[in-house]
């Protein structure tokens, strides 16, 4: 059968199957199956008796069939791959470590006194969010619970309340660490990093046009947005303002000391050296004294410029920002200062984020109370620990090189089993797990099915068939990449994105790839290198809208699952219209200027 008939019937079978409810995982791999049978052995339709003798089933594991379990297996067993669940892992702790909410406490107090401030400070604590993670539905929901009963509460406009944190909460898909932007290069085979970096302005480009649209229709319509009623002892005026330059001072403090203590450990134990004498990024001697000095100028700002009782305040006020910048250090501070990939920095990242929890659980003098109260038994196991650490290495591995990961692995037990004598803590964990088995196996159901109708379709011809199409309709170029554009926010408004990414992509790109590249955009021009990267972030800004398209937007359901119930996914979806506009305005800029991709690159 010719390629045009089985894609016709291909996009009917598929709009069917998902119509009636079948997961798009299975829907795909039935298809996948389908379409190599019409291709290359339609007589078993109609003649299922002669299989063994055609060109897809004479030969078992050679042939289409195994092209298509090999694509399967790859695809599956690539490193990266394991990001994806400890990202999730990390969303599910998020959730209920109650980090979020003291961020969220600790923000609002700096913006409560701003005309639309909460709705500000709910976009602001999204990016963060985004940046620490990179999942969207988690995010939505935890909003949904913290942000909006407080919104509604002071009178907020419902539309506005709902419009921000849903196209907020979805910024996950645009600002890295971004799952979309991870199984992207897996499929494109295009750098995770680049594909990273390129995505940080378009994605803060995108959260500035969200917040800069809350100030402006706040200012328009004063009645959406009222001021609340001031709180007895809240700083205001030039005193809230010296406190934020105080936290801001300790914030500097605390980062010049540690990025100092860096370089004198890479200086001083000889890494530079060892490198060819090219120092590290931030790590040769001058930068040691030079980030050594700015500390010492900022710790005496502390007494002698702002005052220990200003900085004591200010730091009360604003702790709660300072285990997010922590987990944003370590996730995105590992990647682009070359100390880790992408799965490891995810690792330490989850880890973080637990150990945080763990510290959060109790108050520090809570802690206190708690050590005090066990002095004798903390330190008998101490003390045991420490044998371990001592004798095992010296027993059982006395040749072995890896005596410091030994001695690590025998810690980290023991530091993991006294916490989970916690209660609390074996909850917290074991709920964080179960959420992270259900969204990681629905996305490798779907990855393995649509991964497998993917390859098929490509090995059937699809893809060279629909190029020949697109660009056989004598449309120019920025006329082909609408059209694109078109059939991603179509496909986004019916079908999950882990799906489009796997069909639409594999089949979009490479014609993109052949299209004259001094006639992408209007204004500046992209280097050939870059393109497969812009097509990327410009795919994640059509998924970004498909979050809230009607009439299958997730982002919809996520917040119905936890607003208060007078609010109807009809009003939902109302409250997003100003919003998908905002998000089309982004999208344009890129499609009008893609150099914006590579400024960081």
């Amino acid at each position: 059968m010719d390629i045009g008939t089985i894609s016709l019937i291909l996009m009917v079978a598929l709009i069917a199957l998902l119509a009636i409810g079948m997961p798009l995982g299975f829907a795909s791999a039935v298809l996948a199956v389908l379409v190599l049978v019409l291709r290359f052995e339609p007589d078993l339709i109609l003649a299922p008796w002669t299989f063994g003798d055609g060109m897809l089933t004479a030969k078992p594991g050679s042939g289409a069939l195994n092209l298509l379990q090999n694509k399967i297996y790859g695809l599956l067993t690539d490193y990266v791959l394991i990001s994806i669940p400890l990202f999730i892992f990390m969303a599910a702790l998020l959730e209920r470590s109650g980090v979020a909410k003291t961020m969220y406490d600790s923000l609002s107090m700096w913006l409560n006194r701003t005309r639309g401030g909460i709705a500000i400070v709910t976009s602001i604590m999204a990016v963060i969010m985004a940046a620490m993670s990179g999942i969207i539905g988690g995010e939505v929901v935890l909003l949904g619970l913290i942000a909006l009963p407080q919104m509604l509460r002071l009178g907020y406009n419902q539309n506005l309340a709902i419009g921000v944190i849903c196209a907020s909460g979805s910024l996950g898909t645009m600002i890295p660490p971004s799952i979309v932007l991870i199984i992207y290069g897996l499929i494109t085979e295009t750098s995770i990093k680049a594909l990273f970096t390129a995505s940080f302005l378009p994605g803060f480009m995108l959260a500035s046009f969200i917040i800069l649209y809350i100030v402006i229709r706040t200012q328009l319509r004063p009645e959406d947005a009222p001021l609340p009623d001031p709180e007895p002892g809240d700083p205001v005026g030039r005193e809230k303002a010296g406190l934020f330059l105080a936290l801001l001072n300790l914030l500097v403090v605390a980062g010049t000391a540690l990025l100092c203590l860096r370089a004198g450990y890479i200086e001083f134990s000889g890494q530079n050296a060892a490198n060819d004498g090219d120092a590290y990024s931030l790590a040769s001697l001058w930068h040691f004294y030079m980030l050594g000095t700015l500390s010492l100028i900022s710790l005496a700002a502390v007494f002698f410029v702002f005052g220990k009782d200003r900085s004591a305040r200010s730091w009360a006020l604003g702790k709660g920002l300072v285990p997010p910048i922590i987990v944003i250090g370590v996730v995105l501070g590992s990647i682009y200062g070359g100390i880790t990939g992408i799965t490891e920095a995810a690792g330490m990242g989850a880890l973080a984020v637990f150990m945080i929890a763990v510290l959060l659980h109790y108050t520090t003098q809570e802690w206190i109370d708690l050590v005090r109260s066990r002095a004798s038994r903390i330190a008998m196991i101490v003390g045991f620990v420490i044998a371990l650490c001592i004798f095992i290495p010296m027993v059982f591995f006395p040749t072995t090189e890896l005596v410091g990961e030994i001695r690590f692995a025998i810690l980290f037990v023991a530091i993991f089993g006294a916490i989970l004598r916690i209660e609390e803590m074996r909850d917290l964990l074991w709920d964080a797990l179960v959420r992270t088995l259900k969204s990681t196996g629905t996305i490798i159901w779907v990855t393995i099915g649509a991964a497998a109708l993917a390859g098929a379709y490509t090995v059937a011809g699809g893809p060279n068939y629909i190029a020949n199409l697109i660009i056989g309709a004598d449309l120019p170029t920025m006329g082909i990449i609408l059209t694109m554009m078109l059939i991603l926010l179509f496909m986004g408004a019916f079908m999950d994105w882990v799906g489009i990414v796997l069909l639409i992509i594999p089949v979009f790109l490479p014609i993109v790839l052949r299209l004259p590249i001094e006639e992408i955009g209007v204004f500046g021009q992209l280097e050939p290198q870059h393109v497969a990267i812009w097509f990327g972030v410009v795919f994640c800004m059509n998924m970004q809208v498909s979050f809230l398209s009607p009439p299958f937007g997730p982002a919809a359901f996520y917040l119905k699952s936890v607003a208060p119930p007078h609010i109807s996914l009809t009003d939902i979806f109302k409250g997003f219209l100003p919003f998908i506009a905002i998000q089309l305005c982004a999208l344009t800029v890129l499609l009008l200027y893609p150099p914006i991709i590579a400024i960081l690159l």
